[in-house]
């Protein structure tokens, strides 16, 4: 640690992140392993992105907010693993105040934007389904740039909050993390004053951020489902949901490690289980994503094919 003297004593000016795993020898292994998985989900969802640029078929509004949601993906691993790798690769493990909550406010960002486009994308599909006589009205391109922009707005509000208010706690020791990334339910925990306030902010928050979309979303797949059941034909209710089948995939798997990560504060026996919750958010969501929308959509297949193609020919 390298404090500073302050009004109250030692002011802590950095912070030692642990990392996944305190054993040097294990270091070789993990740099392999996450340098893996950080190059296979870049590669993921950069292609998937190209896909949806260059396949006429996908310009849509379902797989705009797919390449945007590609784009927080990318963003999201890129915050938190490169800096972790690096760590390793130099073996020093501090990483200074103001670059926490630098990693802390993107990481917080990103996750309210991927939340919010889930959200938007869930109201998509509700207007194909449900709405389908005035869908491309109301889900123009315009109202699509609105809903990213709010997307953005909301997330950098909620992640720019959150980022002042713990600005506002006094750490005076220790300074270690049990974790490979900043975030605040970590933070808490290392925090001399009180983070009642702070905790009560994430909850109420969190309610706002995470309760309205998940109601949405809950709300948008109640009509999908009524309308899909008055399908008479197996066929056609089998090949209506199946558009929907990835999206819930995705929201399930996002939601559910997201509520896990921050309903369990003020807990100091929990560092292995946040880690695992800290890779399931930073690396095999973002991974997966790709993966699960291109499996049951030919047109993406056959896009990624081209890209990549592509790519071969030109080498």
């Amino acid at each position: 640690m390298d404090p500073e003297s302050g009004a109250n004593g030692t002011v802590v000016t950095e912070f030692i992140l642990l990392g996944l795993v305190e054993t040097p020898e294990l270091w070789p292994l993990v740099f392999v392993l996450f340098l893996c998985a950080y190059l296979v989900t870049v590669g993921g969802n950069l292609s998937i992105l190209a896909a949806i640029l260059v396949e006429p078929k996908l310009h849509n509004p379902m797989y705009f907010f797919l390449g945007n949601l590609s784009v927080v993906d990318f963003g999201c691993i890129t915050v938190t693993v490169p800096s972790m790798l690096g760590r390793m690769l130099t073996h020093k493990r501090a990483i200074p105040y103001g670059a926490c909550l630098t990693q802390l406010f993107l990481f917080d960002l990103l996750g309210g934007v991927d939340c919010f486009l889930l959200t938007a994308m869930a109201y998509d599909r509700f207007l194909a389904i449900c709405r389908p006589l005035t869908y491309s009205t109301r889900m123009s391109q315009t109202v699509q740039r609105i809903l990213v922009t709010v997307s953005w707005a909301c997330a950098f509000t909620n992640a720019l909050t959150h980022t002042v208010a713990m600005s506002t706690l006094t750490f005076c020791g220790p300074n270690v993390i049990h974790h490979f990334y900043c975030d605040l339910p970590q933070l808490f925990q290392l925090s001399c004053s009180s983070t009642q306030l702070n905790e009560q902010l994430l909850f109420d928050v969190g309610f706002i951020m995470a309760g309205t979309p998940m109601a949405l979303i809950v709300t948008s797949y109640a009509h999908v489902a009524a309308a899909v059941l008055r399908i008479r034909s197996v066929e056609g209710r089998k090949k209506t949901f199946s558009t929907c089948g990835s999206h819930l995939t995705v929201v399930a798997l996002f939601y559910g490690s997201g509520v896990f990560n921050y309903m369990h504060l003020g807990s100091v026996e929990s560092s292995d289980k946040d880690k695992g919750v800290g890779i399931f958010n930073t690396v095999i969501n973002p991974m997966l994503n790709p993966l699960v929308y291109s499996l049951r959509n030919p047109d993406v297949q056959g896009a990624l094919c081209r890209v990549l193609m592509g790519k071969w020919s030109l080498t």
